[in-house]
Formats: structure tokens, sequence, C-alpha cells
């Protein structure tokens, strides 16, 4: 196994930021919150993905979607890129999907304004079932792959921010 990156949390002045802002809560809770927040870890020594627990109560009626601040910033080394999924089970039991399918955190996600801050827009895809996670449960899961770019590449681009920043 390759060690190439590191999970951290974001300062506590982004976070709030987009607690209040993704959550509609005050600041003075989203510093508790804040305070609550723990870092990813790996279930068992075989495990791929990390798992990732919502600092914040999460129910969602069926077919109703949420925007989870993590607190989560990953600094991941040039050639890796961090994929989110659904945990098995929440996906399994409540249809439960990230609303973009498979959220890619690219390794200069690190340098935006936003300090890199994971955002997980999840959806209950149930016809019938709310979900409930409580805050500390796991809810989503990121694995690390290594990836290639063609020879004759060119990028150049900066990345400031996330969600369709670079076009």
């Amino acid at each position: 196994m390759v060690r190439m990156a590191q999970f951290q949390k974001v300062s506590s002045a982004q976070f709030v930021e987009s607690a209040v802002d993704k959550l509609g809560i005050s600041g003075a809770e989203a510093l508790r919150v804040y305070d609550t927040i723990v870092l990813p870890k790996r279930a068992t020594s075989g495990s791929a993905g990390y798992d990732f627990y919502t600092p914040v109560r999460i129910e969602l009626a069926p077919g109703e979607d949420m925007s989870v601040p993590t607190g989560i910033r990953a600094r991941i080394d040039e050639g890796w890129v961090l994929m989110l999924y659904p945990r098995s089970g929440l996906g399994f039991k409540f249809g439960m999907r990230l609303s973009n399918t498979v959220g890619i955190i690219d390794s200069d996600y690190y340098h935006s304004d936003n300090e890199g801050h994971i955002i997980a827009k999840i959806v209950n895809g149930s016809k019938d079932k709310t979900l409930v996670v409580e805050p500390g449960k796991g809810f989503i899961q990121g694995v690390f792959s290594g990836f290639g770019i063609t020879v004759d590449d060119e990028a150049d681009g900066v990345r400031n921010g996330g969600f369709g920043s670079t076009n």
C-alpha cells in the first residue's frame, strides 16, 4: 500500500461559513458541531474505503437531498484522486446516493479558497423509507486511486473551488 494522502479538519471559520450556508444553523451551533468532527478512518486493515462521519443529524424523506459539510479536507499527492461513494448499507437500504454519482476530489482542491472542504450532497433514493443518520455515524466512504494522463496532456489551469470550478 502507498501512503499518499492525509485527512485534516478545515479551519473552524471555514466550517462555520459552510455550515451556516448549507445547513442554516447559527455560527455558535456550527462551532459546537466543529468540535465533534472526526477524521475519516478505515474500519479494517483490508478496507479500501475511509468512512466519513456526519457531524450533523441527517434526516431525509424519500426523494429529499441535503448538502453535508464534512469539515474534512484531504492533502493528496499529485497523481492520486479521492473518490467518494455512499456507504454500502445506506445505498442498499435507502438507495442513498451522491447527487453527482461519484464525488471526485482532485489533489489541487486542497489549495482552493474554501480550503478543499469536502461537502457531500446526498439524496434519499428510497420510495418509502426515511433516511436517518445520527451525528458521528458513517455516511459516505472515500477510496484513493492513482490515475494517468495522456502523453500529449497540456493542462495548465489553476483550480480555485469545487463543483464545476474548472469549467
